[in-house]
């Protein structure tokens, strides 16, 4: 039995509980809400809900460059690195990208990963001895199946996903897709192969938000990456009026995969409140992945974040939610549960 002491973020709305965290044997036993000494800010760990881990291999490569130039599949510098990367150096690459993404609160991400077959096995080879298990949307033949955990589809105008998502429903894993990140032109196509998650939305209207509504479909957005790449923003208020949203950090060549930066920048640029931006980057992929995290509650997953409440940077705030996602930084955490 393991208990963890301080201001507690718990359930789904994060209400600030003064207690402890009681642990046993990986899952959360209980939560007493008792008088504390600690000044310890206890939170879920992150659900990254959009990552390609293989960029690892060119960070800072596509500076300067167009969305087309930089990832469009197939002749990008973003795949000619990868087609170019030899494999013990892109299996080390990715895994130093998962031990930081470790280290800095994240219990598990949504990676599409690139190459087919041989692209997920090298993932699972990358995140071999690493306490943070991704969640792999394979890419390819539908036979990536049998190593990923679900299809990730570049975008519907890239070519015909319905096999893939053919054999997705027959193993009941989940299909995902890029859609409205350049332009609008990939979303209906996109929505009509009825995925379980789509990407980006950058440039989704009323009439794509409707079907989303009507279809259930959950998104992830990247706002930073989508900055980076000039290609706008995402409509994340409409969004999430809509449907459920999720946070992701998308290419690792663009941004190091940190979901405090995401955090701070969402809140600064879209209209939305602390909690959803925090349910965005914890509950919400989780949720898409079905995995038994994201939120602090007894049965669930003893995954949790404690930052030091103490530290130079948040001593002295009055809203431990509106702390965490406007001002904390990985300099603050004092440990990392999975």
């Amino acid at each position: 039995m393991e208990t963890v002491s301080g201001t507690i973020l718990a359930g789904q709305s994060f209400d600030p509980v003064q207690g402890r965290v009681v642990i046993k044997e990986g899952q959360i036993e209980r939560i007493e809400e008792t008088a504390t000494d600690s000044t310890d800010i206890i939170l879920p760990a992150f659900v990254n809900a959009h990552t390609h881990l293989g960029d690892s291999v060119a960070k800072e490569a596509a500076v300067g460059l167009s969305l087309e130039e930089a990832v469009a599949p197939p002749d990008s510098l973003k795949h000619r690195r990868l087609a170019a990367a030899d494999q013990a150096e892109f299996v080390a690459a990715m895994r130093r990208t998962l031990r930081f993404m470790q280290r800095t609160g994240t219990v598990s991400c949504l990676d599409f990963r690139e190459s087919g077959l041989a692209g997920a096995r090298a993932l699972r080879e990358a995140a071999t001895g690493v306490p943070l298990n991704p969640f792999i949307f394979g890419s390819g033949p539908s036979s990536v199946l049998d190593v990923a955990d679900g299809y990730g589809a570049s975008g519907a105008n890239d070519g015909e996903f319905t096999d893939q998502r053919a054999a997705c429903r027959r193993r009941e894993v989940p299909f995902a897709i890029h859609a409205g990140e350049p332009d609008a032109t990939d979303i209906h196509p996109a929505l009509d192969l009825e995925p379980d998650l789509l990407v980006h939305m950058v440039h989704a209207a009323e009439p794509h938000l409707q079907r989303v509504a009507a279809q259930s479909v959950p998104i992830a957005v990247c706002p930073r990456a989508n900055t980076v790449l000039d290609v706008g923003t995402p409509p994340i208020r409409d969004l999430l009026d809509h449907t459920t949203v999720a946070l992701g950090t998308d290419n690792v060549m663009l941004n190091p995969p940190s979901m405090f930066r995401e955090m701070a920048y969402t809140i600064r640029q879209f209209d939305v409140t602390a909690r959803e931006v925090l349910r965005m980057a914890t509950t919400a992929g989780a949720q898409i992945a079905g995995l038994d995290c994201g939120i602090l509650a007894p049965g669930r997953q003893a995954a949790l974040i404690v930052l030091d409440g103490a530290s130079d940077n948040l001593a002295g705030t009055t809203d431990p939610v509106e702390a965490v996602v406007r001002r904390a930084t990985e300099l603050d955490i004092k440990d990392v549960h999975m």
